[in-house]
């Protein structure tokens, strides 16, 4: 096996084990040994094994010797400080996108995630709209141009996303955030830059006093 197939299975391993986790198909406090890991996957063990240990460094995931690894559960405290990072740090990715010229390509990638996200509240389509949402965070980050600040914010997104699809069903529809999107996908077009990081840091604040305040209801920890 060459060097470049053996990194190619490896992210292979940790893409399809990112996913089963994040979409909660390997949900919080899932136990597995590497080999029954990879009888899962279709997979040999040693990409799996090397995929697990990118997963842990990332805090989805703990490796017990012996044991297997352990999908990490969710907790209402782990949640209210990522969500402080993510307060502190989504609003200057929007500040910084709002500042500069956005070419039309990109304005309407954003726009178009708006509107499905309008579109998914009116048909009462709550994963429609969780993925829409997603993908508004993940292209603003992306699109904010700062590489360092793009690495540090995704993977608190990845350890976010898990508990927001937990709750999604459990929540009211949201119509409120979807609102504050609009507020913000306007502030970013019309170049307001100041505009557009208060809206988002409004958003932030809410949305996890939200999420943080069902977490802690329904323990999902215990789960």
């Amino acid at each position: 096996m060459t060097a470049k197939s053996k990194v190619s299975r490896v992210d292979n391993a940790y893409d399809m084990i990112k996913e089963e986790i994040l979409e909660n198909r390997m949900p919080p406090g899932f136990q597995a040994t590497e080999p029954e890991i990879a009888v899962r996957l279709g997979m040999s063990r040693t990409p799996v094994r090397e995929a697990l240990l990118k997963l842990e460094a990332e805090g989805l995931l703990e490796i017990i010797p012996r044991r297997g690894a352990r999908v990490l559960p969710i907790m209402p405290e782990d949640m209210s400080e990522i969500y402080q990072i993510l307060t502190a740090l989504e609003p200057e990715a929007a500040y910084l996108l709002a500042s500069r010229t956005i070419n039309d390509h990109d304005l309407k990638e954003l726009e178009d995630l708006t509107t499905k996200m309008e579109k998914a509240i009116q048909e009462e389509d709550r994963e429609s709209w969780a993925k829409a949402d997603d993908g508004f965070h993940r292209k603003l980050l992306e699109l904010c141009a700062n590489k360092r600040l793009e690495k540090i914010i995704s993977t608190l997104f990845d350890q976010a996303h898990r508990a927001r699809m937990l709750t999604l069903k459990l929540r009211e529809m949201p119509v409120k955030s979807t609102q504050e999107h609009r507020e913000l996908m306007d502030a970013i077009t019309s170049g307001n830059a100041e505009k557009a990081k208060s809206v988002f840091r409004e958003h932030r604040e809410r949305s996890a006093k939200e999420l943080v305040k069902i977490l802690d209801e329904y323990r999902f920890s215990n789960l």
